[in-house]
């Protein structure tokens, strides 16, 4: 049997973006209750100094060479149960380093797959050829505990369409979110409101703050109310929810000297404790010409779903903001890669099932929603999702989807959306562009392919897929021919 006309314009190149599980992570580790904690502690200051020198040496041994400035790691992590000292304990140096590893774990976060990529144009596009384009993939990296994080690769289309990836560094890299981030309090408000925890308590810990605040100020505001109220469960229960809503909006900075391929994003706050999922990146382009890197991520908890976007310039220093309003449900949005008609656009999957097209004019606050309608497939019966962000061209919004069909398998299709007006759908494919192949179909998750953006390179689409929930590849298809089909 022939392959359908979609299929056989796809060519799969042989890149592949395989997990691997040497690239670790050093995070701290806390065994059990604090009790546990200190009497870990008293056990190495029984050590004497030539004990614990050898064993220090031992663990420099085994693990120095697997992580960038180890011994800054065990310091931080040493500080993290510093408290459990006596304060008239004069610790040395080798002490406390030593402290420190054994309140430190590796964690493998590639270990289990390596998947769902998103592409964009890199921030730095010096030193190219003429009709070379430089780019930056995002994966989404599993591990230990199926925890989700957001790795990245780069590399560069030539001119000829030719794909190469840059080798990717054996370390891997996360911060912590910068303590002293600002926030606004009109937001802030906002969000209460939507989460239904704004009452009286909230009402006057927010009047005792300014129109932006930090962290530490919301705490000492919270802190001076408990005194005043005595134990007030209520209260108490606003003041968690205030925190909570705080700590789900951080920025995290990496150092100038951290390549790209060793900056993880990874699950810092409660919400995102199970994971970050799928990140699906946009190059957008404001109206003043301004350039930002956009991206909608889901954060999981283990029990709900919370939506929040990426803001960053570089790739180095990132702003994590909590996605607001009533239209911010479920998973998979995607932003245009510009305004129309003065107001921000995006694709979501507020019931699960069908693709809907937002707009606003806050990137952040979303309550308006249309259900984007055309006649499905049956490779597509039970759900449609974007892969991606939209893909502006002469000819409209190449859109990227997603179908699930019988035995549950995913395919990638594609969609015209008109430019001035995407609620209106040009055309549809009525066969899968990419559909998992025998060789992609087996893995961590059977049957799916799947992406969270492509590239547009001269006339060529560029697709990076996941396969089965476990590897990576990359296809590419013609555009001209590709939007020919789509306009019939």
């Amino acid at each position: 049997m022939s392959r359908p006309m979609s299929q056989s314009m796809v060519t799969r190149t042989p890149l592949k973006l395989t997990a691997n599980p040497k690239r670790v992570l050093a995070r701290l580790f806390l065994p059990g209750d604090p009790a546990r904690v200190k009497k870990t502690i008293d056990r190495v200051l029984s050590m004497n100094a030539s004990m614990i020198e050898a064993r220090l040496d031992r663990i420099m041994t085994n693990f120095a060479s697997r992580h960038r400035q180890v011994e800054d790691i065990f310091l931080t992590h040493f500080r993290e149960v510093a408290g459990e000292v006596d304060e008239e304990t004069a610790l040395s140096d080798q002490q406390q380093l030593l402290i420190g590893a054994y309140f430190t774990m590796e964690y493998s976060l590639e270990s289990v797959a390596l998947f769902n990529p998103s592409m964009v144009p890199h921030p730095d596009q010096n030193g190219l050829r003429p009709g070379e384009t430089r780019f930056v993939i995002s994966l989404r990296a599993c591990g230990e505990g199926h925890i989700s994080s957001i790795v990245f690769r780069s590399g560069v289309i030539q001119a000829d369409g030719e794909i190469t990836l840059d080798s990717a560094s054996q370390y891997a890299i996360t911060e912590k979110p910068v303590a002293d981030k600002l926030y606004e309090k009109h937001p802030f408000f906002l969000k209460l409101i939507e989460m239904g925890a704004y009452d009286v308590s909230a009402q006057s810990i927010l009047a005792r703050l300014a129109d932006s605040f930090t962290i530490k100020q919301l705490k000492g505001a919270i802190h001076t109310l408990q005194a005043v109220n005595g134990e007030d469960p209520h209260f108490d229960e606003t003041a968690e929810k205030m925190l909570w809503l705080a700590h789900s909006n951080y920025s995290l900075h990496f150092p100038n000297d951290v390549d790209l391929s060793e900056r993880v994003i990874f699950p810092v706050t409660e919400n995102e404790s199970r994971g970050i999922e799928d990140a699906r990146f946009v190059y957008f382009s404001d109206d003043d010409g301004r350039h930002t890197y956009l991206a909608t991520y889901t954060a999981y908890n283990g029990f709900t779903i919370l939506p929040q976007i990426i803001e960053t310039e570089d790739f180095r220093h990132f702003k994590i903001i909590t996605l607001n309003g009533k239209c911010v449900q479920n998973k998979g949005m995607a932003l245009f890669p510009r305004k129309i008609d003065g107001e921000y656009h995006m694709l979501s999957r507020l019931d699960g099932e069908d693709l809907y097209l937002m707009n606003s004019r806050n990137p952040h606050f979303w309550n308006q929603a249309r259900r984007l309608t055309w006649k499905r497939q049956p490779w597509e019966f039970i759900q449609v999702g974007n892969c991606g962000s939209p893909l502006e061209t002469d000819e409209g919004w190449l859109l990227l989807t997603h179908g699930v069909g019988a035995m549950r398998r995913y395919c990638i299709g594609a969609t015209l959306l008109d430019l001035e007006d995407p609620s209106r759908v040009i055309g549809t494919l009525e066969e899968p562009l990419i559909m998992p192949t025998e060789e992609e179909r087996n893995g961590y998750v059977p049957n799916v392919v799947y992406s969270c953006g492509g590239m547009i390179h001269h006339d060529e689409l560029i697709i990076p897929y996941a396969m089965s929930d476990t590897w990576s590849g990359i296809a590419t298809a013609p555009l001209p021919e590709l939007l020919a089909s789509l306009r019939k």
